[in-house]
């Protein structure tokens, strides 16, 4: 009997173990996500940069091709502004939250 309880005690300190490892990756993971989503955000930005200056010049090849660029841009970057703006009430109501 002492034995059983001595493996479930292992058990259980293997699990917290596993469940701190996993936190701690999972936070490095969010922040992983988070940066691939700004630098695709940049790398949409740069595009309808490119493609108003193509507009601008009379460079421009297909009209309809730079306007879903710029559309797609003022979308991804209306879009991280609202999570970005949610993200921000969330800590604010939580710094509100009292203990």
């Amino acid at each position: 009997m002492n034995n059983i309880n001595n493996v479930s005690s292992v058990g259980t300190a293997d699990l917290l173990k596993q469940k701190s490892k996993a936190e701690q990756t999972g936070g490095e993971a969010f922040a992983g996500h988070l940066k691939s989503a700004l630098n695709e955000i940049n790398e949409l930005q740069e595009s309808k940069t490119q493609a108003v200056a193509d507009i601008a010049t009379g460079q421009v090849k297909d009209l309809h091709q730079a306007a879903l660029a710029i559309g797609k841009a003022e979308t991804s970057m209306k879009l991280m502004l609202e999570i970005r703006n949610k993200a921000l009430n969330a800590y604010k109501e939580i710094g509100r939250t009292q203990l």
